[in-house]
């Protein structure tokens, strides 16, 4: 494990710790450590130190993953890439030229698209027409990102760390791709990246899809996607764990995305193959391309 940061204290040590297929032999991070293990303070002296290790999971900032996935790679270490998988689309391109030329898997890890109910809407959107989408995506900063300015720098992509999760279940619903027509991005004076966007996207086929992704949520979290078809409005409700047809709920869950991705991680694995999706994270870096800033207060 590389990145001590929340999600791998929340999510991924609990999941390896009940996996039958995985065991944490080592972890590598400049903050904080993980009892029991071998600590580092980096990637290069966890490689170095002769212990014997099948996979790297890489969960610091983005903007200094592609080095370490690298030196994993070149290593012959698979790896896992949490979300978002790289700082640019270019970067998570030469990883996967890399992973194969070194025979190692790479996986790029969309734990929303694991979410109970995303599959079930998958299935009952086959056969009809999309007539538009809405993605409404609202959060407290404070409460999910405490104390974290990589997500503000650079490369950290601001509201979209949260709302590259929505897209990412979009892509995955969407048989078609999808481009960024314009939208805002609400930038504080003080900061690099967004604290909020709206953005409007069209599929291939013409279908309207209007994105709202806002990092200053104080009420209820709102995770949202509602999409209207000739067949009836279907609605993912709390990030994917709900699914809401014609306001009838037809399914509740549990969430169990990160033991989900470490079975597709074994699976991938065993098999020699690789899975890298880069369709989020090429729509995040077309908003930043074709939506127009707008400077908003300071953020502290």
């Amino acid at each position: 494990m590389v990145g001590l940061g929340k999600i791998a204290h929340d999510q991924h040590l609990p999941t390896i710790a009940a996996s039958p297929a995985f065991e944490l032999v080592a972890a590598a991070s400049p903050l904080g450590s993980v009892p029991g293990v071998p600590n580092f303070p980096g990637i290069e002296p966890l490689l170095g130190s002769g212990i014997g290790i099948d996979a790297v999971i890489l969960c610091q900032p983005p903007q200094f993953r592609f080095q370490a996935a690298a030196l994993a790679l070149r290593a012959g270490k698979h790896v896992l890439l949490e979300k978002p998988p790289g700082a640019s689309t270019l970067e998570v391109e030469q990883l996967l030229r890399l992973a194969t030329e070194s025979g190692m898997t790479l996986f790029a890890a969309w734990h929303s698209r694991q979410a109970p109910a995303v599959e079930s809407a998958r299935t009952w959107l086959k056969g009809r027409n999309i007539r538009s989408v809405r993605i409404e995506w609202r959060e407290d900063v404070r409460h999910w990102h405490p104390g974290q300015s990589w997500i503000w720098e650079p490369g950290g992509l601001g509201v979209f760390d949260p709302g590259i999760n929505a897209l990412s279940i979009l892509t995955h619903l969407l048989s078609e791709p999808l481009r960024v027509l314009d939208g805002t991005l609400e930038v504080p004076s003080n900061r690099s990246t967004p604290i909020a966007a709206e953005l409007h996207l069209r599929s291939l086929s013409d279908v309207p899809v209007h994105v709202v992704f806002d990092w200053r949520q104080t009420g209820p979290q709102i995770w949202s996607i509602s999409l209207d078809t000739d067949g009836g409005q279907l609605r993912l409700l709390e990030g994917g764990a709900l699914l809401q047809v014609d306001e009838r709920l037809s399914i509740a869950g549990t969430p169990s995305e990160y033991p989900c991705l470490y079975e597709r991680f074994c699976v991938l694995i065993q098999a020699g193959k690789s899975d890298v999706d880069l369709a989020p994270l090429r729509l995040v870096a077309d908003a930043f391309m074709r939506c127009r800033p707008r400077a908003v207060d300071p953020f502290d």
